[in-house]
């Protein structure tokens, strides 16, 4: 598991519209990185809105969120346009990038074979070092996004 201090490993995604997104495609501008177990599961619906509605705040301190999940490139792009999120969201196909990362849930909510992410976010520095992380092993659990805001500001000092 990473955290803080740690270098980002760079990573390669597909997107909600089938494009190819790396992490390095983002450097010189901080990133939230947002892993989230499931679309249009109501934890993360709350939690993808709540960064949707902090994005302009982000914008202001060279921020940019991309949300990671297993989910296929279709659930995404259907959860974004019932929720109106702008930011990329990202599938990682069976949590490779999720593992590398935060961790993952084998077995998930008991079905057999299902992996998911962990809820975990990570804010990455423009030169690609990680200066905060939080994961949780309680799927029900959102993220403390006064830190989240708290690490990005700081960085824009």
């Amino acid at each position: 598991m990473l955290k803080s201090g740690d270098k980002a490993i760079d990573f390669e995604l597909v997107n909600t519209d089938l494009k190819m997104v790396k992490l390095s495609d983002f450097s010189g501008k901080n990133v939230v990185l947002a892993f989230y177990p499931g679309a249009f599961t109501s934890v993360c619906e709350k939690e993808l809105c709540t960064f949707r509605d902090s994005l302009s705040k982000f914008n202001r301190l060279n921020a940019v969120v991309l949300g990671i999940s297993v989910d296929s490139p279709f659930a995404n792009k259907a959860f974004a346009e019932k929720n109106h999120i702008t930011f990329d969201l990202l599938s990682d196909f069976g949590g490779r990038v999720a593992s590398q990362y935060g961790g993952v849930h084998e077995n998930f909510l008991n079905i057999p074979g299902y992996t998911a992410a962990k809820r975990a976010v990570y804010v990455v520095d423009g030169g690609g070092t990680i200066v905060y992380s939080w994961v949780s092993e309680d799927p029900g659990k959102e993220p403390p996004y006064e830190e989240i805001e708290e690490a990005l500001e700081r960085l824009s000092k």
